[in-house]
């Protein structure tokens, strides 16, 4: 399959689709650089992300305990806001049980009258206390709410607790500082997450690789955002109630070593948000959340968007991907391929989620897909439309070569699609009625056809074809290689060109048979073109000839066999040998033994009216006898296979005017034989045959010479021509008039009736010269006027030298073969 457009389309539709293809890439570009760099399918993205989280759970930390103001803390201690003697009641418990640190996610920003005694129980544990930060103002400063001053003393750490909602009300992110151009805030659990690292606080578990793990607490310059890995199990902590543990109710094994995370989740005070998980776990309370940042703080499990640049670039491949499958794909093929990148997409994208810790949304990659792949298919379809519409139109218009029925009224309304269908359902009766008339113009043909594909395989065979192997009671042809189909004939002979056996040919056919029967062996193909004779099983031989097929581009794309039964032929070839040597040998016989008895009656008789008719006798015999030799000569030269072998035109003239001489002598004609040159000018030609040309010329310049005159044979080349040589006998006769010299080579015809009524012939002479010189593939011309004389030249091919001596070699290996 062709990979250039233009080859399937035409150069045109291939400029146009190479255009389209671009701009169509350029589209695809520009909607993952919109949706990458310019965040305009963030939903989108969020949506992908958070259907992400949900489908990966993972184990929450067990060194993590939160301790709950729940609604029954508020209903057994009272409401909202509790004194600070509670939560200092509460930090007093949690002392006694030795927790590794405490987490207080309560603001105490106002001063109260317990606050030395909160102060005192914060002191007691590394407690850690929020502030709040305030949104940004005009000129970007923001307002620090701190604990009290002596509360803040006693805690080992402060940090911010605000937590920011994207766009559709969803926490997704924590900033690990924040603040303004004055100060800058951790996070609340980043303070803990720096003790546990440094060991300064110990944990009941420690967290394994925790001292090798990536410090994201650093001062930065930035605000340090990750996404917090949420799943299912987000709220999996262990937990206990604020009342129960003041209370004494809470065994200390369940606290001791472990970060304790105070807050509130009752649901009447309103400390809940919206996560990624909310869908099945519904809003979670910021102690959870706090929860959830510090067990990623401590697992490594953060999770980080990757840069717009670096997502443009992984987004751009699945592009090229496509739009590379567009070029090569079929529709179908395409849309499959649409498919799987967009799956491969999806999965890689989780892959990296939950293996790397990285966020490659594939929402760009997926969008470019699936704004490209619908249009692209669109343009293709109109583009395909436009060019079958072009072509079905340009069929439509031409003319047919078989007749067709009127077409129907309203034949092409409606809309374009309707119109296209409607010129390929035409085009669709036109090449079955093509089909229809080519299966019955194969067979109504009375010889066998077989056409096979370029490897040999038969795919088509005619009636003909199908009678002729069942009579033999063969297999059907179809479907099986031509070489096996045919391998049960026999071989005969070969023909070349000019419809005669050769002896090369034919050794070299008896060499390698039946192997030349396969079409696609192609060093034969030459000899098939040709022909060869063969036999059947049923003893009747058929002319076997092959020819190509070609597509439009000249492409073999199989082979037509054609098998002519010749029998019949060959059996009426062998009627007219009969005839001929009926001719040759019951008819001559008679007129020799006439002849013979005239002689004799002759020598017998002495009256001159009796020598008078005996004389009228013998002529009469002998004009019979000529008659019978010159047919029998003419039809020989006619049909019989000639005997070529390498000669010399110079030495077959001698041989033919020796042959003449004495009727020249007898009329005192003077006969000259001149050669251009030393050269031989050697021809190929059945000697004998060509001989008797050339004597039946002279024979004509000897009978319509008037004695005393002179006869010239000049042997040279053909001017302008170096390889033809040519043969001209010219005599000083009466000559020919123009009106009668079309008809010089015609059966049947004499001349110079009146001026020699004596000269004998039956005017087949000239028949049998031009009959031998023609199969020689030569010509034979006559330049005459009336009392001038008459010219004849013989023109034949000539040999040179490697011609001459390759022929040689050949007919003394097929002689001693």
């Amino acid at each position: 399959m062709s990979l250039d457009p233009r080859a399937r389309l035409g150069r045109p539709a291939g400029r146009r689709f190479l255009l389209e293809w671009g701009a169509i890439g350029c589209l695809g570009i520009a909607v993952i650089l919109a949706s990458a760099s310019g965040r305009w399918t963030a939903g989108i993205d969020h949506l992908v992300y958070d259907r992400f989280l949900m489908l990966h759970k993972q184990a929450a930390l067990a060194d993590i305990v939160v301790v709950e103001i729940d609604n029954a803390s508020i209903e057994r201690l009272g409401h909202w806001p509790w004194p600070r003697s509670v939560h200092a009641s509460l930090l007093e418990r949690l002392a006694e049980a030795k927790p590794a640190a405490v987490i207080y996610d309560v603001l105490f920003t106002e001063a109260a009258a317990d606050d030395a005694q909160l102060a005192h129980a914060v002191a007691l544990s590394p407690t850690y206390l929020p502030v709040l930060l305030s949104p940004e103002d005009k000129d970007g400063a923001r307002v620090v709410v701190k604990p009290v001053p002596r509360l803040a003393e006693a805690a080992a750490g402060l940090g911010h607790i605000n937590l920011e909602v994207d766009n559709d009300g969803i926490v997704r992110s924590v900033a690990l500082f924040e603040g303004d151009a004055h100060s800058r805030w951790p996070q609340l659990m980043v303070p803990a997450w720096r003790a546990i690292k440094s060991g300064a606080i110990r944990l009941a578990q420690p967290v394994e690789g925790l001292a090798g793990r990536q410090d994201r607490t650093r001062e930065p310059v930035d605000e340090a955002r990750f996404l917090i890995p949420f799943s299912l199990n987000a709220t999996n902590y262990s937990h206990v109630s604020f009342a129960s543990v003041v209370a004494g109710e809470v065994p200390p094994d369940v606290l001791r070593g472990r970060v304790v995370l105070v807050g509130v989740t009752a649901s009447g005070l309103y400390d809940r948000f919206a996560t990624p998980v909310s869908g099945d776990l519904g809003p979670l309370p910021g102690v959870y959340i706090h929860a959830n940042i510090l067990d990623t703080l401590l697992t490594g499990r953060a999770i980080d968007p990757v840069p717009a640049f670096l997502l443009i670039l992984v987004s751009l491949v699945p592009l090229a991907a496509l739009l590379a499958g567009f070029l090569v794909l079929s529709p179908w093929r395409s849309l499959l391929l649409t498919a799987a990148l967009s799956a491969v997409i999806g999965c890689g994208s989780a892959a990296l989620l939950y293996g790397a810790r990285l966020w490659v949304s594939p929402v760009p990659a997926v969008l470019g897909l699936i704004v490209v792949y619908p249009i692209w298919n669109w343009r293709r379809l109109e583009m395909t439309m436009t060019y079958l519409r072009k072509e079905l139109q340009r069929l439509a218009d031409e003319p047919h070569l078989l007749p067709e029925t009127p077409p129907r009224r309203r034949e092409f309304g409606g809309d374009v699609l309707e119109q296209h269908m409607a010129l390929m359902a035409q085009a669709a009766r036109r090449v079955q009625d093509m089909k229809r008339f080519v299966w019955d113009s194969l067979d109504s043909m009375p010889e066998s056809i077989l056409v096979s594909d370029v490897r040999g395989i038969v795919l088509i065979a005619n009636h003909a074809a199908m009678t002729h192997f069942a009579r033999l009671g063969a297999q059907p042809p179809q479907g099986r290689l031509m070489g096996e189909v045919l391998g049960d004939l026999t071989f005969v002979k070969t023909i070349d060109a000019g419809g005669e056996g050769d002896a090369e040919n034919d050794a070299r056919a008896r060499t390698h048979w039946p192997a030349i029967l396969d079409p696609a062996r192609r060093e034969f193909a030459d000899l098939m073109a040709q022909g060869i004779e063969v036999r059947d099983q049923a003893e009747r031989d058929h002319l076997l000839r092959y020819a190509t097929c070609s597509n439009e581009e000249g492409e073999v794309t199989g082979w037509i066999a054609g098998l002519v039964d010749v029998s019949a032929l060959h059996a009426a070839e062998r009627q007219r040998e009969d005839a001929l040597r009926l001719l040759s040998h019951d008819m001559r016989s008679p007129q020799a033994s006439i002849l013979a008895l005239v002689e004799i009656e002759r020598a017998r008789t002495e009256s001159g009216h009796v020598h008078e008719l005996l004389e009228r006798i013998a002529r009469y015999s002998r004009r019979a006898l000529t008659l019978a030799d010159d047919f029998v000569q003419l039809a020989r030269a006619e049909s019989q296979a000639y005997v070529l072998e390498p000669v010399s035109l110079s030495e077959l003239t001698i041989d033919a005017s020796d042959e003449v001489w004495p009727q020249a002598h007898a009329k005192q004609i003077q006969m000259e034989t001149a050669a251009e040159g030393d050269d031989g000018y050697w021809i190929c030609a059945d000697r004998s045959l060509m001989t008797r040309a050339l004597v039946n010329i002279m024979n004509n310049a000897v009978k319509y010479s008037p004695p005393g005159s002179r006869i010239v044979c000049t042997v040279g080349p053909v001017d302008g021509l170096p390889r033809r040589v040519q043969c001209t006998i010219r005599d000083q006769g009466y000559g020919i008039p123009l009106d009668q010299q079309s008809r010089l080579f015609q059966r049947f015809r004499r001349f110079h009736e009146t001026e020699q009524p004596e000269t004998g012939g039956a005017g087949l002479g000239m028949a049998f010269v031009k009959t031998v010189v023609t199969r020689h593939s030569g010509e034979v011309q006559v330049e005459s006027a009336p009392g001038k004389g008459t010219a004849f030249t013989v023109r034949l091919p000539a040999f040179d030298d490697t011609t001459l001596d390759a022929k040689l070699d050949t007919q003394l290996d097929a002689r001693l073969r």
